[in-house]
């Protein structure tokens, strides 16, 4: 609660707008990657093996162990890029697979239909897939948006900046204090984007895909019209 955390280039707002930014650019390359791959994969049926392994390979990577060695090899002098592609290693396997589960998953039948009906394929994925597996898509999404901010303070290894410098930072002098506060704030930024996007799911969602059977507490498939 002292003042001079929440002043100058290194408070806490400061801070935090740093953490957020180093966590946009990351969903957004991640995005870039995972969202079309997942889309033909799920539409189509094909490339599932390779997916499913991909995925399963790039959770196991070490993401503090591929930054460092991504700088090393980038450049002498540390910069952003290499943190970042790290952290889209990180970001990428639950959205893809998010992507590709909720496309899979939708009812063979509503999509036979949709195609009897002499709709295409595009609009068969973006018109009846997509909206039907939209809730599993965002919920990928929601997962990789919480690894990401919890993992974007492994940037302040390299010396760049963050919420991940109160904890570097007091680990150099001893000061625990700032370690834990430097951990609260992260937790709670985490708990506030989740919140957010907990309320944009709910307003995404068409309410038909949010029914839950009774006694069963998991989301019921829905059939559209």
């Amino acid at each position: 609660m002292d003042p001079v955390n929440w002043q100058s280039s290194a408070g806490i707002p400061t801070r935090v707008v740093e953490h957020l930014g180093y966590t946009g650019l990351t969903l957004l390359i991640s995005l870039a990657i995972a969202i079309p791959i997942g889309l033909y994969v799920g539409h189509t049926g094909r490339g599932r093996v390779v997916v499913v392994s991909m995925a399963g390979m790039l959770r196991a990577l070490p993401t503090l162990g591929i930054m460092t060695l991504f700088a090393l090899i980038a450049t002498s002098t540390l910069s952003l890029m290499p943190a970042i592609w790290s952290l889209v290693l990180l970001a990428v396997p639950p959205i893809l697979t998010g992507t590709y589960a909720g496309i899979s998953a939708v009812d063979r039948d509503v999509v036979d239909s949709a195609r009897a009906m002499g709709m295409t394929e595009p609009q068969i994925l973006f018109g009846v897939e997509v909206p039907n597996g939209l809730a599993v898509m965002l919920g990928g999404f929601r997962s990789a948006v919480l690894q990401v901010v919890s993992t974007v303070a492994v940037v302040a290894f390299i010396s760049l900046g963050g919420l991940g410098r109160y904890i570097i930072d007091g680990l150099a002098v001893q000061d625990y204090g700032q370690v834990l506060g430097g951990a609260v704030v992260i937790a709670v930024v985490a708990i506030a984007l989740d919140g957010i996007l907990a309320l944009l799911q709910r307003a995404l969602v068409s309410p038909g895909l949010r029914k839950v059977s009774p006694g069963s507490g998991l989301d019921s498939p829905a059939v559209a019209p």
